[in-house]
Order: structure tokens, then C-alpha cells, then sequence
């Protein structure tokens, strides 16, 4: 698949990239997708929801009542979970909620998603471009120019680009990421891919081609 390369006026430059069959052009594997974003979604989540449980709440550990002759079910102490107050049953620990996923698989559910994003159309490659101070109405232009100013954006560079970051860090409908830490859940995310002339050869060196 060839592509045209645009510069930062939205204009072809005159030059065209392959984008490699191996990578944007594979059979996509739905469950691997699927595997992916859910162990990308279940690492971001904390874990550390609590409730006491009957050892840990606060109260006397006396037997209300006697056991017998009150007419009523046999109760312990105050902390017993079926009383206003007391402990939780099988409430929630603090725990991990991460799991393993083979290398393969994640590299599989990647070039799925990128595989989609490709046969939408959605990906565009803009020549390589630094920014020489962080601002965010270059970034806004630059949207405007490619026509893209009202869709969700993920731009790929190639190597860390602290000026472009901060350019785009207020806006709620742009992510930056470098081509080598791009993740299923990311490409999904957004409406365009935006890939850096350069990011084309590091996202084939990242799946070893």
C-alpha cells in the first residue's frame, strides 16, 4: 500500500511511502484485539479497593444476647455482617488486576488494528517536522491544514519529541506517542493515524521486519 507524503500544509510533497503488507495488511484477528485492550484497560487499573471485613471493623467482640430462649435467630458480636455496621462478606481486596499475554498475540492485535485502520483510510503520513517551542495553535493549524480538526488524532514519531508533546497536550482530541511504545488500544482510539515519515521504518523495526 503507498501512501503520499504531506507536508505541514496538508499539500503532497511529491514523495510516497509503502506502508508494508506485513504489518497493514494482514488476515486481523478480532480476539486478539480484543485480548489486547483488555489487558492494556485492566493494567491502568488501580486495585486498590478495600472494604473491612468482620476481623477489621471497630466494636466489641461481647455476645449481644444469649443464645438461647430469645425468640430469635442466635447472634455473636456486634460485627456479625448481618448488622447495620458490621463487616463486609467477600468484599473487595487490593489486588492485581494484570495478566500475561504472549508477545506474538500482542503483536498480532497491533497489526490488526492497524490492518482496519489502513483499509479505512484513516492513516495519513506527514513528512518529519520539529517544532522550535511548545504551542498549541501550531498544532491546532496543522490539524486544520491535514483536515482533520474535528477527529480524534494520534500522531506516531519516530524518537521523542518534547516540543511537539507539550504543543499537544491541551488538546482533549490529540495523543502523541513514539513508534516504538504504539499499543492496539491507542490505534483504536483514534479516528486518523498520523505517521511521521520516519515512524514508517521504526514501527517495522519494532515488529522485526
Amino acid at each position: 500500500m503507498e501512501l503520499s507524503v504531506l507536508n505541514r500544509e496538508g499539500k503532497e510533497t511529491g514523495r510516497k511511502v509503502t506502508l508494508n503488507d506485513r504489518i497493514f495488511g494482514v488476515e486481523p484477528s478480532d480476539h486478539a484485539i480484543y485480548l489486547d485492550v483488555k489487558q492494556f484497560m485492566a493494567n491502568k487499573r488501580q486495585g486498590t479497593h478495600k472494604t473491612k471485613e468482620r476481623s477489621e471493623v471497630t466494636g466489641s467482640t461481647r455476645k449481644i444476647k444469649r443464645q438461647k430462649g430469645t425468640g430469635t435467630a442466635r447472634a455473636g458480636d456486634i460485627k456479625s455482617p448481618i448488622f447495620k455496621g458490621g463487616g463486609t462478606v467477600f468484599g473487595p481486596r487490593p489486588r492485581s488486576y494484570g495478566f500475561k499475554l504472549n508477545k506474538k498475540v500482542k503483536q498480532l492485535a497491533r497489526k490488526s488494528a492497524l490492518t482496519y485502520k489502513a483499509r479505512e483510510n484513516s492513516i495519513l503520513v506527514l513528512e518529519d517536522f520539529s517544532l522550535e517551542a511548545p504551542k498549541t495553535k501550531e498544532m491546532v493549524a496543522l490539524k486544520s491544514s491535514l483536515q482533520i480538526a474535528d477527529k480524534k488524532s494520534l500522531f506516531v514519531l519516530p524518537a521523542e519529541n518534547n516540543n511537539i508533546y507539550l504543543s499537544s497536550r491541551n488538546l482533549q482530541d490529540v495523543s502523541v506517542v513514539i513508534a516504538s511504545e504504539l499499543n492496539t488500544y491507542q490505534i483504536l482510539n483514534a479516528n486518523t493515524i498520523i505517521l511521521l515519515e520516519g515512524s514508517v521504518k521504526k514501527i517495522e523495526e519494532a515488529f522485526k521486519l
